[in-house]
């Protein structure tokens, strides 16, 4: 079986999430469901943004939206464990670009990975309801140059 494979690139994060993982994030397995990895590196994504006070409907002058998402989970998570988001942009293209997501949380003094993320990210008109091209501010912030 093929395994989803997420790279991280060598320079220091965009941005570090602390996210604490709640009850309603437990599945019957007694650990973080899958579809809430999704509602965390949504919530990471979104503190991004507002570092930069920014959000998805104005990102730089950008609205976004999600085309795809990867995931690879690599250990379980538990209620009360206090996870860290790593935020990596890559890609970036005239209209879109990826957000890479390492999840990790610390446990008997021992980091733990938790789960490797990717979102395809587009730049989108609302109005026009179709892709936009990326603004050059978008693009600084997300080259770590501003």
């Amino acid at each position: 079986m093929s395994r989803v494979k997420i790279k991280f690139p060598e320079q220091k994060p965009l941005h570090i999430a602390v996210i604490s993982v709640r009850i309603g994030d437990i599945n019957y397995g007694n650990h973080v469901g899958n579809d809430s990895i999704l509602s965390i590196i949504h919530e990471a994504r979104i503190q991004l943004l507002a570092s930069w006070n920014y959000n998805e409907m104005n990102a730089g002058g950008n609205s976004l939206i999600m085309a795809d998402v990867m995931i690879a989970y690599r250990a379980e998570s538990f209620y009360g464990d206090i996870l860290t988001v790593k935020l990596y942009a890559d890609e970036i293209s005239a209209k879109s670009f990826d957000l890479l997501y390492h999840i990790t949380t610390l446990r008997d003094g021992k980091e733990i990975d938790i789960a490797h993320a990717k979102t395809g990210m587009i730049c989108y008109d609302y109005t026009e309801r179709k892709i936009a091209q990326m603004t050059e501010i978008l693009k600084e912030k997300l080259r770590g140059e501003r």
